[in-house]
């Protein structure tokens, strides 16, 4: 048994970088939730849960709590939830205990540094190419800062870790969010209305392996308006503001009322 594990999410196409990922956690228990419609690959990964695409798509929220469910069984106090497109730093295992040790009580969120491609994964060059994503708050390593209200919504599913406990207490991801978008920042906002705590680790620093990507995600259009009439639903407002702005400028969505749709033609 160990105290902790770490849980990451893969299907076919994000394989490789799955691959990178197992190879830099050796030593610590990993489960893998293969989310494809395709039988999982041999992996080199103490646990592996299969949760198939439901009708609408990927079901990213139930297989972060099938991971979870896993990682229990396998012992583990502590979850560490890693994107399959991320290499943990170094320090990135030791600052999330050391921070679930002060805050137990709390959801911890670590910086992420997007690599370009042909980004060399070896530990001297991901501590040279650490550079946060802006967007969030990165403060310096061995800093906790805990987040106001107001940065909820800034919480991401890339890297992020919680003891069982806080888990259990907030009952994970909500199931019905399918495909892409949405499930995330759900979670944020059960967190913030159940009063738990999100604390920003300094220096529990993931790396995002390059791959190729669209902003806005056109491929992921009528997941982001499904999903987000349930968050609206939910929560009485919208998430993925940006995107669906970005979407309405290029004329592909509209408002309706307090929500979108597709743009008939």
């Amino acid at each position: 048994m160990s105290d902790m594990a770490i849980v990451t999410l893969c299907s076919a196409p994000r394989l490789e970088h799955l691959r990178n990922q197992l190879r830099a956690t050796a030593g610590v228990p990993r489960v893998v939730v293969w989310i494809g419609d395709d039988d999982a690959p041999l992996l080199d990964a103490e646990s592996v849960v299969r949760v198939p695409p439901g009708a609408a798509g990927l079901r990213l929220a139930a297989a972060r709590n099938a991971g979870a469910r896993a990682a229990e069984a396998l012992g583990a106090r502590l979850l560490v939830f890693l994107d399959a497109d991320c290499i943990p730093g170094p320090e990135l295992v030791d600052r999330y205990r050391d921070a679930a040790s002060q805050h137990p009580d709390a959801v911890l969120c670590g910086p992420v540094t997007y690599l370009p491609a042909g980004a060399a994964l070896d530990a001297a060059s991901l501590r040279a190419a650490t550079a946060p994503h802006a967007a969030r708050p990165a403060p310096p390593a061995g800093t906790l800062q805990r987040a106001d209200p107001a940065d909820y919504p800034l919480f991401w599913s890339l890297s992020f870790a919680t003891t069982t406990a806080v888990w259990q207490a907030v009952g994970g991801f909500d199931e019905r969010y399918e495909g892409y978008g949405g499930e995330d920042t759900d979670f944020a906002f059960s967190l913030r209305r159940a009063g738990v705590p999100m604390v920003w680790v300094g220096g529990a620093d993931a790396y995002h392996q390059h791959h190729e990507t669209s902003s806005p995600p056109w491929q992921h259009l009528d997941d982001i308006l499904r999903n987000g009439a349930l968050f609206a639903e939910k929560w009485g407002e919208w998430p993925m503001t940006g995107w669906l702005e970005a979407f309405e400028r290029a004329g592909a969505i509209t408002r309706q009322g307090d929500g979108w749709r597709r743009v008939a033609g």
